[in-house]
C-alpha cells in the first residue's frame, strides 16, 4: 500500500465558534486514509504575542507551511479583520483555499466565495474532505 499523502492545513476559523473548529479536527483525525498536520490556532493554544503586529507574524507563520487554508465560512466572518489577514495572507503565500459553509448557513460571505479554489462546501465530512483530497 502506498503512503499517504500528508496535508499540512490551517482551518481559519472565529475563536467564538470553536464547535465547528472542534468538528472539523475530529473529522479530519478520524478519516480512514487521510492524514493531516494541523497548523491551526485554536483558542487553547493562542499566538504567544497578543499585539498586532505579533498576531500578524504569527498567523503567517502557521499559513505559510501548509497546502491547505480551509476558511469556515459562517457570517461571522464577515466581520472578522483576522480572518480577512489570514484570506489576503494565504493568497499572498499561493495557498489553496476552500471555503466551508458551516451547518445552518445560508449564505457564505464575498470574500470567503471569492477566494475558494472550489464553490464554498456544505457542511459534510465527506464533502470537505473530498474537496481537501481534490484541491491539494
Amino acid at each position: 500500500m502506498p503512503n499517504l499523502k500528508n496535508r499540512a492545513i490551517f482551518i481559519s476559523h472565529a475563536w467564538g465558534y470553536n464547535a465547528h473548529y472542534d468538528r472539523l479536527v475530529n473529522w479530519f483525525n478520524e478519516e480512514p486514509n487521510f492524514s493531516w498536520s494541523n497548523y491551526s490556532v485554536p483558542s487553547s493554544k493562542a499566538l504567544p504575542d497578543k499585539t498586532s503586529a505579533g498576531l500578524s507574524r504569527g498567523m503567517t507563520r502557521q499559513i505559510n507551511p501548509t497546502n491547505v487554508v480551509v476558511i469556515l465560512g459562517g457570517m461571522y466572518a464577515t466581520h472578522s479583520a483576522w480572518i480577512d489577514y489570514e484570506i489576503r495572507e494565504a493568497q499572498r503565500l499561493g495557498k489553496t483555499i476552500i471555503g466551508v459553509k458551516p451547518w445552518g448557513q445560508e449564505r457564505v460571505p464575498k470574500s470567503v466565495r471569492d477566494a475558494s479554489i472550489c464553490e464554498p462546501v456544505g457542511w459534510n465530512r465527506s464533502s470537505i474532505i473530498n474537496a481537501i483530497r481534490t484541491h491539494s
